[in-house]
């Protein structure tokens, strides 16, 4: 079983992906490339005496069927490089990871629709509802979100996806022993338990180190055919997603936002260059060249009084306050109060901040 060899580099943490393909591009087998002698080691091109002995030091502290235990122990699953089921989108950029870990289906994610969505960590309120409505519509379909399950708009890619009947895809950067934000624990498990899958090209005991953030992001990225970015300042991970996406050659797109806003300045900056730019479903559709069939599943609006009417007339195009809605519908405050109460409990209609209200 070659598996463990993957598994037994993967384990060595002063080493990377770039490093294990290095070595077996030249060895060309993996159970070789492992049991390398110093010599050998040695012939490789730009790697030095010193590199080769301290690869060789750490590589003989590790016991191969010891490490596939750990693994297996954990019931998380794995691919290689050397895997058929290996991610073709992944597999094609410049630096794959030589193991993925997961947690959950993947079988069950529609590798062949994958988009990813990145974002602000510290999302405004209008980016998350934008989000929201553009994933809605493309919800009950075969398209998997793929995103960094980090707080913010990652956060709530994830949370649109799993409420509108999408698969979804967690790329973490870190071992699957660690869930990172730890107030993210109960949304990874919603993933794993049959809603898409939770992955990583980390060994399960490695920490959530900063460095591995920038690296994990060109997984998200090479995971997808495009990448949509919701909200992103100048000097963000969001904006080095959308570098790499470009670099691999996949779409890139965004939703524009407040001009006001410092998380959208890179989002500008990103459509002056060319990205395309998104205000509904159609228009990912349209940049991916994709065809999809959407399930019917409307859902009849709960019958309404002729004052839950009035208001749900005013709610139809945008949100508003209780003043706005006492002068548009011409009710009293008891009367409108009352609608609004009931509305809420239906699930119509929702408060979002003070006095407000939207349609759900």
């Amino acid at each position: 079983m070659k598996n463990k060899y993957w598994i037994a580099l993967s384990s060595i943490e002063q080493i990377d992906s770039r490093f294990i393909q290095r070595l077996y591009n030249y060895f060309g087998d993996i159970e070789e490339a492992f049991n390398a002698s110093l010599a050998s080691l040695m012939h490789i091109d730009g790697l030095n005496i010193k590199k080769a002995e301290t690869f060789a030091a750490l590589r003989n502290k590790v016991n191969p069927d010891k490490v596939l235990d750990e693994v297996t122990k954990r019931n998380i699953q794995y691919l290689t490089l050397e895997d058929d089921k290996y991610p073709k989108m992944l597999k094609n950029i410049e630096n794959p990871p030589a193991v993925i870990y997961y947690k959950g289906n993947l079988d069950a994610c529609n590798l062949d629709k994958t988009l990813a969505v990145v974002g602000s960590r510290r999302a405004s309120y209008s980016a998350k509802e934008e989000l929201n409505k553009i994933i809605s519509q493309l919800g009950n379909t075969d398209i998997c979100i793929v995103s960094g399950l980090a707080a913010g708009i990652d956060s709530q890619a994830h949370l649109a996806a799993l409420e509108n009947n999408l698969k979804t895809i967690g790329v973490i950067a870190s071992g699957l022993d660690f869930f990172y934000p730890a107030s993210n624990k109960h949304l990874y498990e919603r993933i794993e338990n049959g809603n898409g899958a939770v992955i990583s090209e980390y060994f399960p005991t490695f920490e959530p180190l900063k460095f591995r953030f920038p690296q994990r992001n060109r997984i998200v990225s090479g995971l997808s055919y495009g990448t949509l970015v919701a909200e992103a300042s100048l000097k963000s991970g969001a904006l080095i997603t959308a570098n790499l996406t470009l670099e691999q050659g996949r779409e890139l797109m965004c939703i524009p936002g407040l001009i006001s806003n410092p998380n959208t300045e890179g989002i500008y900056k990103l459509l002056k260059n060319g990205a395309t730019l998104v205000t509904s479903a159609e228009d990912i559709l349209n940049a991916l060249n994709w065809e999809i069939k959407f399930e019917d599943v409307q859902k009849e609006l709960p019958l309404l009084t002729d004052d839950e009417l009035k208001i749900f007339k005013e709610l139809e195009i945008e949100e508003k306050g209780v003043d706005e809605l006492l002068t548009l519908t011409g009710l009293n405050v008891e009367n409108l109060l009352t609608g609004l109460t009931t509305m809420e409990l239906k699930g119509i209609i929702k408060q979002v901040g003070g006095d407000r209200y939207k349609k759900v």
